[in-house]
């Protein structure tokens, strides 16, 4: 039987209730306010013109960035972890990734596309995306350095040295293959421009099932041993599956480790 642990606050009559509630209003709408600046402030980050050609392999064949706008002047990029060889993605980007479709619609409607982007080759990619019931645009850059470029995949001489550049800073590795979001802009005349990339908790905005989490009394209620997604978080068809969660945001069984890469607190 799993019994509900938590430490409730001092009960309170309604009226008290109510009064502590109007003083959570006051920071939450300090907070809401703030987060409209951050936005406006994200709107105007400058802009860098892409100078190199960059090629995927998908569904329709090789595409270049450009055609992944497909008719739409926004684009953003899901950075999925999952390299060559993986039998299956990362379970945080997979945890991401189950939330995509029902925002999809709307945004394709909003001038906005949305793709996701691996190192794995895209026969693998297909494998997983088919297993998971996923239909997004899901593509390969294998062959490619955008990944190296955009700082989510890092090479075996990168990794050895101890630090690789992710999230804006030098970092211990955790893993070859990292997660993030990047977004990209195309003008009238075809040029494409990177206007923002957010890494490691940078991407939990669009994870709604932490907000609704964020709500209910117990939070997220990860409580060890790492305190994150990975404490919790299986592939949406592995929940029951005995195992844990490795270094690498991959799912394993008979493990001592359970911190997937994608949320590490120092992220």
């Amino acid at each position: 039987m799993i019994t509900n642990l938590i430490e409730h606050p001092t009960l309170a009559s309604r009226a008290e209730w109510l009064a502590a509630r109007r003083e959570l209003l006051i920071k939450e709408k300090a907070l809401t306010r703030q987060r409209d600046e951050v936005d406006r402030q994200r709107r105007q980050l400058p802009w860098v013109k892409m100078e190199k050609t960059y090629t995927f392999d998908g569904p329709h064949g090789r595409q270049t960035l450009g055609d992944l706008f497909e008719g739409r002047s926004q684009l953003i990029v899901s950075h999925f972890m999952f390299g060559p060889g993986w039998k299956e993605g990362c379970v945080g980007c997979s945890f991401r990734s189950d939330h995509v479709e029902g925002a999809l619609l709307h945004l394709q409607h909003h001038d906005v596309s949305l793709v996701t982007i691996s190192r794995a080759p895209f026969d693998e990619i297909e494998t997983f995306r088919k297993r998971m019931g996923w239909h997004f645009p899901w593509v390969s850059s294998y062959g490619s350095d955008f990944n190296y470029d955009f700082l989510v995949s890092f090479t075996t001489e990168e990794v050895a040295t101890g630090k690789v550049n992710y999230n804006y800073d030098l970092r211990p590795p955790v893993s070859e293959e990292m997660s993030g979001l990047s977004v990209f802009y195309k003008d009238d005349a075809g040029e494409i421009f990177h206007t923002y990339s957010t890494f490691g908790r940078g991407d939990e905005m669009v994870d709604t099932t932490y907000m609704y989490l964020d709500l209910t009394p117990k939070g997220r209620n990860e409580t060890g041993p790492h305190y994150n997604l990975g404490d919790w978080v299986r592939h949406h068809d592995r929940y029951g599956v005995a195992g844990v969660v490795d270094k690498g945001g991959r799912f394993v069984v008979a493990s001592t480790e359970s911190s997937c890469g994608c949320h590490d607190e120092h992220s």
